[in-house]
C-alpha cells in the first residue's frame, strides 16, 4: 500500500493523515507544547485497515518532521508511546 501522508498545521494543532475517497483512514495527531516540543495525542486507523502499518508509517513521518524542523516529541498518546520504546531510532528527538 503507498498511500500518500500528507500533512496541515495550524497554530497549535496538527496532523499527518492518509485518505482515500470515503475520507481519512489513518491519522496522527500532535500539538505544540512549546516552540520545539510537538505533543502526540492520537493516533486512529480505521478498523478494517488496523494491523498494516498505516499508523506506523504516520509516526515514523512525525519523526522526520521533528528532525527537520529540531523539534522534540513527547509521544503521549500509548501507540506512539510503545512505538518509541520498540525504536531506539526515535530516541534521538524524545523530550524526555
Amino acid at each position: 500500500m503507498s498511500m500518500e501522508i500528507k500533512h496541515k498545521e495550524s497554530n497549535t494543532r496538527g496532523m499527518f493523515y492518509m485518505e482515500d475517497d470515503s475520507g481519512i483512514i489513518s491519522e496522527l495527531t500532535y500539538s505544540r507544547q512549546s516552540n520545539d516540543i510537538i505533543i502526540i495525542d492520537h493516533t486512529q486507523t480505521r478498523t478494517e485497515l488496523e494491523g498494516k502499518g498505516l499508523a506506523s508509517r504516520l509516526l515514523k513521518k512525525s519523526v522526520e518532521f521533528a528532525r527537520e524542523n529540531n523539534l522534540k516529541i513527547d509521544p503521549l498518546c500509548p501507540f506512539a508511546e510503545v512505538k518509541f520504546d520498540e525504536n531506539k531510532d526515535y530516541h534521538d528527538v524524545l523530550s524526555k
